[in-house]
C-alpha cells in the first residue's frame, strides 16, 4: 500500500509539473503572436531599416537624447529608403518608424527572457523530465535561428537600390516564425491534453494535414503579398483590376519568376488559394460535425470554420482599403492575426485527431 501510494503520488506530481511548464508555453505562444503581429505593424508601417545595426545588449535602449537621436537618424539616412522615398522625413517622423522596429527587437530579446528563465527555474526544480530535454533544445534552437534570419532580412534592404527587405527574406523571416510558433504550441499541447480528450479517425486526419499544407502555401503567398505590396497593386474585388485572369499575370520572363515576383501573380495565386482554403474547409466541417467525439474535439472543431470566414471577409477588405496606407495597416494586421489563429486552430485539431493513441510526455 506505501508503494502504491508513492506511485500515486509521484503521478500527480509529474501531472503538476506538466501543467505547469504547459502553462509557461502558453505564455510563450502568446508572446510570439504579439511579436509577429509586431512584425506585421513594422512591415506595413515601412519601420524594418530604421535600425540599421543588430546591438543585442545596447540596443535595448532606444536613443536617449537629442544628439544620440541625430546620430541614428543620421545612419537612416544613407539607405536608399530614405534617399529615394522618405526624404522629406523629419525627426519626428523617423522616431515613429524608429519606435516599431525597436519595440519589435525588445520583444524579441524578452520573450529569449522568458524562454531562457523559465528553463532555468523549471530545471532547478526538476520539473522537466528527460523527454522534455530535446524539445526544448529544438525549441532554443529555432529561437536562435528566427533571430539570424529577422537579421538577414533587414540586411536585404540597406544595399543599394533596395527600399524595403527583400520579399523572399520576409517571407523565410515570417514562415521560420510560424515554424516557432506551431512547434511551441504542439509542445504545450502535449504537456496538458490527455490521451481521452482526442479522437482517432485518421480519414479526418488525412483531410487537416491536406488543410495544413494549402496553408501553408497561403502563408507563403500572404507574405509575398506583403513584401511586394500586392494589394495596392490591384485594390479591386472580386475581379483584379477588371479581369478574372488578369493580362499582366505573365509580363516577368522566365515564366516562373511571375510566381514569386510579379504582384498581380502572387495576388492572383493567393486569392484562388484563399477560394480553395474556404472550400476545403467547409468539407472538413460537414464530415467533422457527422463525428461523435469528445467534449473538447466538439467544441475546437466550430474554430475553423468561424476563422476561415472572417479571414475571407478580412482579406477582401484589406485589398479593397488597401490605397488608404493608415487603413492598410490597421486591416492587413488584423488580417494577418486571423491568419494566425487560423493556423493555431488546424494546429490543435491535427494533434486532437490522431490515427494512432496520443502519446503524453
Amino acid at each position: 500500500m506505501p508503494l502504491l501510494l508513492h506511485v500515486i503520488s509521484m503521478q500527480q506530481l509529474k501531472k503538476t509539473s506538466s501543467r505547469k511548464v504547459a502553462i509557461w508555453l502558453y505564455i510563450g505562444v502568446g508572446m510570439l503572436i504579439v511579436q509577429i503581429m509586431l512584425g506585421g505593424i513594422t512591415r506595413l508601417t515601412q519601420s524594418g531599416l530604421s535600425i540599421t545595426e543588430w546591438k543585442p545588449i545596447t540596443g535595448v535602449l532606444p536613443p536617449l537624447n537629442t544628439e544620440q537621436w541625430m546620430a541614428e537618424f543620421d545612419k537612416y539616412k544613407n539607405t536608399d529608403q530614405f534617399r529615394y522615398l522618405n526624404n522629406d522625413f523629419t525627426l519626428h517622423d523617423f522616431k515613429y518608424i524608429f519606435f516599431w522596429e525597436w519595440f519589435h527587437r525588445l520583444w524579441a530579446r524578452l520573450m529569449a527572457v522568458v524562454f531562457i528563465a523559465g528553463f532555468v527555474y523549471f530545471l532547478s526544480k526538476k520539473q522537466l523530465t528527460r523527454v522534455m530535454i530535446l524539445p526544448f533544445i529544438i525549441l532554443f534552437f529555432l529561437g536562435v535561428m528566427q533571430g539570424a534570419i529577422g537579421w538577414i532580412m533587414v540586411k536585404s534592404g540597406l544595399v543599394p537600390q533596395q527600399l524595403f527587405v527583400g520579399h523572399v527574406e520576409l517571407t523565410t523571416h515570417f514562415i521560420a516564425a510560424l515554424i516557432l510558433l506551431c512547434y511551441t504550441l504542439w509542445f504545450a499541447l502535449s504537456l496538458s491534453i490527455s490521451s481521452d480528450q482526442g479522437i482517432r479517425h485518421p480519414g479526418l486526419r488525412k483531410i487537416t494535414i491536406a488543410l495544413l499544407c494549402l496553408l501553408f502555401i497561403q502563408l507563403v503567398y500572404g507574405a509575398f503579398m506583403a513584401g511586394l505590396h500586392a494589394a495596392t497593386a490591384a485594390p479591386t474585388w472580386p475581379q483584379i483590376n477588371g479581369q478574372w485572369v488578369p493580362d499582366a499575370m505573365n509580363n516577368l520572363s522566365p515564366w516562373w519568376r511571375n510566381l514569386v515576383d510579379n504582384a498581380i501573380a502572387v495576388q492572383f495565386i493567393h486569392r484562388m488559394m484563399a477560394y480553395i482554403l474556404f472550400i476545403t474547409v467547409m468539407i472538413w466541417f460537414v464530415k467533422s460535425i457527422k463525428i461523435k467525439g469528445t467534449f473538447l474535439f466538439n467544441k475546437a472543431r466550430w474554430m475553423p470554420l468561424i476563422l476561415i470566414i472572417a479571414q475571407v471577409i478580412l482579406g477582401i477588405t484589406t485589398v479593397i482599403t488597401s490605397p488608404d496606407r493608415n487603413k492598410l495597416v490597421w486591416f492587413g494586421v488584423a488580417h494577418q492575426l486571423v491568419a494566425i489563429l487560423f493556423l493555431i486552430s488546424i494546429i490543435g485539431m491535427l494533434y486532437i485527431i490522431r490515427s494512432r493513441k496520443l502519446k503524453e510526455l
